[in-house]
C-alpha cells in the first residue's frame, strides 16, 4: 500500500502545481492587458505603456515588466516566460500604431518579448492578434481596437517521472515531463 500511497501523494503535488501555474498565468495576462490599456489613467504613468523595450524585466513602466513581476515568486522560473503584447503603443516600421488590413478589420501591432533578448520589432506577430469586430465606424475610422497579452510558459514538473505525472501526461499541454502553458487576455480600447 505504501508505494501506491506515495504515488498518489506525488501526483497530487504535481497536479497542484499545474493549477497554481494556470491561475498565476491567467491573472498576469488579465492585469497586464488592463494595464496596457489604462496606463495613461494611472498616477505613475503619463502615456500608454510600452511592451518592454530591450530590457523588459527592468523597464519599470512596461507591460512585460508587470507580467514578470506578477509571476516572480509564484512560478518556478519566470525568466522562461515569453510575452506577446498587442497594443497601440507598438509602432511598426512605417510609424503606424494600428495595423489596418482591409476595410474595417483593424489589428493592433504586436511585440514578442523575452527576458533574454528583449522585445522584437512591432508587427502582426505570431500568432496574429484578433481584430475588433466593431472596430470601424461609418467613416471607416476605427473606434475601438482590441488589445491582447499572450503569455507562454515552459516548465518542468516538480517531481519528475512518468508514474508521478499520470494526470499531466493525459493533457496535450505536457509531454515527457515538460509542460507548455499559454494564457491570453483581450480587452477593447478606444482608438
Amino acid at each position: 500500500m505504501l508505494p501506491l500511497l506515495i504515488m498518489l501523494v506525488l501526483n497530487v503535488v504535481n497536479l497542484g502545481y499545474f493549477f497554481l501555474v494556470i491561475v498565476n498565468l491567467t491573472g498576469a495576462s488579465r492585469t497586464s492587458t488592463l494595464y496596457s490599456i489604462q496606463g495613461v489613467a494611472t498616477p505613475a504613468v503619463s502615456a500608454i505603456p510600452s511592451s518592454g523595450g530591450t530590457t523588459p524585466t527592468t523597464n519599470v513602466g512596461s507591460v512585460s515588466y508587470l507580467v514578470y513581476q506578477d509571476l516572480y515568486g509564484s512560478v518556478w522560473n519566470p525568466t522562461s516566460v515569453t510575452v506577446q503584447v498587442c497594443s497601440q503603443a507598438n509602432v511598426n516600421a512605417s510609424g503606424s500604431s494600428v495595423n489596418t488590413n482591409t476595410g474595417n478589420l483593424v489589428r493592433t501591432n504586436c511585440e514578442t518579448c523575452t527576458s533574454s533578448t528583449g522585445c522584437g520589432t512591432a508587427g502582426n506577430g505570431s500568432p496574429v492578434p484578433d481584430f475588433d469586430p466593431e472596430a470601424g465606424t461609418s467613416t471607416g475610422t476605427p473606434g475601438f481596437v482590441l488589445n491582447q497579452v499572450r503569455i507562454t510558459y515552459t516548465f518542468q514538473t516538480l517531481i519528475p517521472g512518468t508514474i508521478f505525472n499520470i494526470p499531466l501526461q493525459a493533457s496535450p499541454m505536457c509531454n515527457s515531463g515538460t509542460c507548455v502553458f499559454t494564457r491570453q487576455a483581450e480587452m477593447r480600447a478606444m482608438n
